[in-house]
């Protein structure tokens, strides 16, 4: 039997190599707002073996690029500008060309509608961006090699609810088309693909109670279940999608400690990679909460929190080994580190790297 026990040890280490993800260095991308010392892009080296970021470089000079997206394929990097007024209309977006760790400007464009938040991809072409005081969305067609296409099409929310004063704050392409969040109208809007144009689906908007301020969302597994965080009222609404393709909602959890008596606005959220947790960023009671979810009803439960060792959270993002969070402190200038225990989803502060007002953190994996 002794003779054994060397070949099952060997196998056991074998396995327990296999599961640990590979150790190595990442690019991280940060979005910052430049009404401070900051410039605009700026990338570090992100060790995930150690947790450590080194080797800043400011990747492009950018007015307030506040919110970044990569392209699947690695070969282009865009950003918003948010500004009111780019080139005359409105915020602005721009694109980039990604060779060898460095970004190439290709094009701009305005986004016909003020500060511009927020900007997504659909993987097929099409670029979204959210301008939050224009009140509307841009939905631009890409080039062949990335870069802005002409004319946008532009969906104005402002004509959908006179009594309210739309902010488009996230579009985000999805699998049956495109949804914004309207943290003004307390809606997310629904829109699919016709003819070349997005339309109004057929459940054109989700509903929200009054002052919730839906702000980013994010898709369970399988896209059956979604997670609205909620900046205005410190919420996360939990939809489920029924057998008709509709959303409805089965749960509203608070993101505040009860004893919390301080003002809070919510920003983001995050599933974890193997969608067993869920992280949203709370902004005056500067934690990161952190709730799992149930492996059969995919509702939430509180895990607990943890201080962001800094002030104003905004963006956050997980590496790409899974194994590690790190937040943009927008008031405190600084990006702190943190381990992640992806038994428990509790979170271990590292480290932290001082920055200028970093609002956005993207890696390329």
């Amino acid at each position: 039997m002794k003779s054994f026990v060397p070949v099952l040890l060997f196998a056991t280490l074998i396995m327990a190599c296999a599961e640990k993800p590979e150790e190595k260095m990442y690019t991280l991308f940060v979005g910052t707002y430049t009404d401070g010392d900051s410039e605009g892009i700026y990338t570090y080296t992100f060790d995930s073996g150690t947790g450590e970021l080194a080797n800043k470089q400011l990747a492009a000079k950018l007015t307030s690029p506040s919110y970044l997206a990569l392209s699947k394929d690695h070969k282009n990097l865009y950003a918003v500008q948010e500004t009111a007024d780019f080139d005359s209309l409105g915020g602005g977006v721009t694109a980039f060309a990604l060779k060898d760790g460095m970004l190439e400007i290709q094009n701009s464009s305005g986004t016909q509608g003020a500060h511009p938040c927020h900007v997504s991809l659909s993987g097929d072409g099409h670029l979204a961006v959210a301008n939050y005081t224009g009140g509307n969305v841009a939905l631009f067609k890409l080039n062949a090699d990335g870069s802005l296409g002409d004319d946008p099409q532009i969906i104005d929310h402002k004509v959908l609810d006179t009594t309210k004063t739309a902010h488009a704050h996230m579009a985000q392409f999805t699998a049956d088309g495109l949804m914004v969040t309207d943290l003004g109208l307390d809606a997310v809007k629904r829109y699919e693909a016709k003819n070349g144009e997005f339309v109004p689906a057929s459940q054109p908007s989700l509903p929200f109670v009054e002052g919730a301020g839906p702000r980013h969302f994010t898709f369970g597994e399988g896209g059956k279940m979604l997670y609205v965080i909620n900046e205005l009222n410190s919420t996360i609404s939990v939809f489920e999608k029924d057998a008709e393709d509709q959303y409805q909602e089965v749960q509203v959890i608070p993101t505040l400690d009860e004893g919390y008596q301080g003002e809070n606005a919510c920003a983001d959220l995050h599933l974890s990679p193997d969608g067993k947790f869920l992280y949203g960023s709370n902004r005056g009671e500067n934690t990161i909460v952190i709730f799992s979810v149930d492996a059969e009803k995919e509702t939430l439960s509180l895990v607990g929190r943890e201080s962001v060792h800094g002030d104003w959270p905004r963006n956050f993002s997980m590496d790409p080994t899974g194994g590690f969070l790190l937040v943009a402190n927008q008031r405190s200038s600084n990006i702190t580190v943190f381990k992640r225990d992806r038994e428990k989803g509790t979170l271990t502060y590292l480290n932290e790297t001082a920055l200028p007002n970093p609002v956005c953190l993207v890696f390329e994996d």
